[in-house]
């Protein structure tokens, strides 16, 4: 019988999440040096101390981690994202707050990663769209519906609209990060400038 059946109950919770959170934290760090399709599930439990046993007692394969990994960017971005669209007095606002938001949390997360890593050793660079990316699309696509219908953004393609809003948020976020010192203020003036200067152009067409 595994030990963990001995622990009390509050404790057997803890080291569940605990359990959890360092595959997830792992798969993050394999799919981003490896990308999504050349990353194996004993490349993650590699990363992870675990036994392989205690993988498959939280996910069946990597699809599922990578699906995992998309809600947890949901729970932790998504909640910022629909209160900066309650807050927002335009779309305009609801872009600068958004993306401004989006690279603090890239930036916090790089640190937090950064701090536990071996000295010399390059943070991985996730390969395609990221998790995070994937879990907000449908908030950022419903917040361009709702300022289409009021009037405040071009009656463009939404789906097309949220994935370039998206598109130029991950590259420069990306581009960001790989700069020393990382200046978020002035990859998000950029990113803004991009996609609100589209926004005129749509606006023309």
């Amino acid at each position: 019988m595994s030990q963990v059946a001995y622990l009390p109950a509050g404790k057997r919770e803890q080291t569940k999440v605990q359990n959890r959170q360092a595959i997830l934290d792992a798969a993050r760090e394999v799919f981003g040096a490896l990308g999504y399709e050349a990353a194996t599930v004993r490349d993650i439990i590699g990363r992870t101390g675990l036994a392989a046993g205690t993988f498959y007692n939280y996910f069946r394969c990597k699809e599922e981690v990578f699906a995992a990994l998309a809600d947890d960017g949901a729970r932790r971005f998504g909640p910022t994202l629909r209160a900066l669209r309650e807050q927002a007095a335009d779309f305009e606002a609801f872009v600068r707050a958004a993306i401004a938001a989006y690279f603090e949390v890239l930036a916090d997360e790089h640190r937090n990663w950064a701090a536990r890593r071996p000295p010399g050793e390059v943070r991985p660079h996730v390969r395609g769209k990221t998790p995070e990316m994937a879990a907000v699309f449908a908030e950022v696509r419903d917040a361009i519906v709702e300022e289409i219908a009021r009037g405040g953004a071009p009656g463009a393609d939404p789906d097309y609209l949220a994935a370039a809003c998206i598109a130029v948020a991950r590259e420069v976020g990306d581009k960001m990060l790989a700069r020393r010192p990382v200046d978020t203020q002035g990859a998000a003036a950029f990113a803004v400038a991009m996609i609100l200067s589209g926004l005129k152009g749509l606006r023309a067409a």
